[in-house]
């Protein structure tokens, strides 16, 4: 039930925001490309101090670039020769431009000038077909359509030889960050840079080998500047062994051609293996943190002996201090999830699934483990709430939590927000009505309706939206911070590609479609490169990742103890509850 009054203060900076602008999917400002000294390097040291893990990698944020222009062209005459290729740059994803899909934003220009035109041809040898409705065209190119300029569809095969650059051609940035993301619902990546680097080399050779040399020479640079974007942007698609092994064979090719990109190309190898190296080194610490997690200390089997146990008050007693920490495990989990991992959810059974490589693992695990953290940080809010023996001690806790809640919407982050109030409203914490009448529910109530799912969560899309545009114009890094509510992002995206076809009737690819799942994710990017301004405690941080949880069944039980069940069905579920734990102790 929403409440009647607003709560005062920065908690409804968000309630009133104007309706949203058309952002760049990056901040500007210079790549990031320097390592942090430690890098999770605690990882091994995990038995001293199991949250001993600095910061991640910068470059794991992303790097950032300034904003694409609405008519931004394919022509190597948009990168003149006098600027360096392998600067790391980062692929500009769409942005909204009228209504509906964000391809609108992009005109693919022959003609270089800074007006309309038609879409580039690779050879000049196509001739366009097209149909006038009012003031939009519709045109065909081979095997590609566009509308308004805009690509809408394309067979695969004229998709990849689009990626692939030439002497005087390379793709888009957009292009080739909706391609290479989305990519994967039709081939493996491994497959795909086989081909692109196939034809980038195949359509240098004339049948004379000076001349193979000096053409190869000329489109090194482009072949380099796209494994570039390709490494820096997904760069989890190179733990499959294969993919490192094409990569060498590259390097290889390169080298026999041009010293200069020779020179980058290992240059980007070496990073590649840095960040590849970091996030191996960030999933053993975050195994290492569950596996403390996991251990049942006594105290915790039991009610009564809760006293031994530290609580959070005990640890941190400051709300703000407390969602500032969650927000530093937020944006560090954030920053080590993949772009492709959204769309690999969707993506058919790798037939290679089984391929044992040295840089194989599991494609969307970085997702799955933010996804757990979410789950886990319910579960505390809810153990926090049961252990108390005291009613007071608990109503206490529940009125902290809802100050902690109330703090990180004010950050802007909304992923713990909601993690808080699902924890407080699981049964076993909602039942606890006496301890309930202690606690002034105003604030809880306010929190609650910003987040409620009614109008497909329309209160709190309208808070994200002013979140997002105080992060365009932040002056601080704290104001840039947003942090979405994940599981809404992932089921928009579900969404998103379900309702849509991916294969029009003609069996082109429904490319669309791929404009707006690149647009939802890149606008993750932009959330997930932020730098957390706040001062780590190690200690809240241990305390939140480690600290042992109640299970569902426990959580139920413990309720109980603190207050009686209320009818005979409560009480079977106690008698019941009681005699399982009993036996899977007794297994254990």
């Amino acid at each position: 039930m929403p409440p009647t009054t607003p709560y005062a203060g920065k908690f409804n900076s968000y309630s009133n925001s104007a309706r949203p602008q058309p952002h760049s999917p990056y901040h500007g400002g210079q790549a990031q490309n320097a390592a942090q000294d430690g890098v999770y390097s605690a990882a091994r040291r995990c038995a001293e101090n199991p949250y001993d893990m600095p910061q991640p990698h910068a470059s794991y944020r992303g790097c950032s670039v300034s904003s694409v222009t609405a008519r931004e062209r394919h022509h190597s005459s948009d990168c003149p020769a006098s600027e360096n290729p392998y600067s790391s740059p980062q692929p500009r994803s769409p942005r909204q431009h009228g209504a509906s899909c964000p391809a609108r934003a992009y005109r693919h220009n022959s003609s270089g000038s800074s007006g309309g035109g038609e879409p580039p041809s690779r050879n000049g040898s196509v001739t366009a077909r097209g149909r006038i409705y009012g003031p939009a065209v519709t045109a065909s190119y081979g095997e590609m359509c566009y509308h308004d300029n805009s690509l809408v569809s394309a067979s695969l095969e004229a998709l990849i030889q689009h990626l692939v650059p030439t002497v005087d051609y390379y793709p888009d940035r957009s292009y080739v960050f909706t391609f290479l993301l989305s990519s994967r619902l039709f081939l493996h990546p491994y497959e795909l840079m086989t081909r692109v680097c196939h034809l980038c080399v195949e359509q240098q050779r004339s049948g004379d080998a000076l001349l193979d040399k000096i053409r190869f020479r000329e489109v090194a640079p482009k072949l380099v500047q796209l494994l570039t974007e390709w490494t820096e942007t997904f760069p989890y698609d190179f733990r499959d062994e294969r993919m490192m092994r094409c990569l060498k064979d590259m390097t290889h090719l390169v080298a026999r051609g041009d010293e200069y990109s020779w020179r980058a190309m290992q240059q980007m190898t070496q990073r590649l293996i840095k960040r590849l190296s970091a996030l191996g080194q960030y999933e053993e610490a975050v195994a290492a943190l569950n596996a403390v997690a996991l251990e049942r200390p006594a105290s915790l089997k039991n009610k009564q002996a809760s006293g031994q146990r530290s609580d959070i008050l005990s640890v941190c007693d400051d709300a703000f201090v407390l969602a500032q920490q969650l927000t530093h495990i937020e944006l560090d989990r954030l920053s080590f999830i993949g772009p492709e991992e959204f769309i690999q959810t969707f993506a058919m059974k790798d037939p290679l699934e089984n391929h044992k490589g040295f840089f194989r693992k599991r494609k969307t695990s970085n997702l799955e483990a933010y996804i757990n953290w979410f789950n886990r940080l319910s579960y505390l809010v809810a153990t926090e709430i049961c252990l108390p023996v005291k009613k007071k001690h608990r109503a206490r806790m529940i009125e902290f939590f809802i100050d902690v809640a109330q703090e990180c919407f004010n950050i802007g982050n909304f992923n713990s927000l909601m993690a808080i109030i699902t924890g407080m409203n699981m049964s076993p914490v909602a039942r606890l009505k006496k301890t309930w009448s202690k606690v002034n529910t105003d604030k809880f109530e306010i929190l609650e309706h910003q987040m409620d799912p009614s109008s497909n969560f329309s209160n709190y899309r309208t808070a994200l939206r002013g979140a997002t545009q105080r992060s365009e114009t932040a002056h601080s890094s704290q104001e840039k911070i947003v942090i979405p509510f994940f599981s809404l992002l992932i089921k928009d995206i579900y969404f998103l590609n379900e309702g849509c076809a991916t294969r029009l009737p003609n069996a082109h690819i429904n490319f669309e479609k791929l404009w707006e799942l690149a647009k939802q994710v890149s606008e993750f990017l932009v959330w997930r490169q932020v730098i957390c301004p706040f001062e780590r405690d190690r200690r809240i941080l241990q305390y939140l990742v480690t600290t042992p949880v109640f299970s569902e069944d426990e959580l139920h039980l413990a309720s109980y103890d603190s207050e009686g069940p209320e009818n005979n069905l409560e009480k079977d579920s106690r008698r019941s509850l009681r005699s399982s734990l009993l036996h899977r102790e007794n297994r254990s």
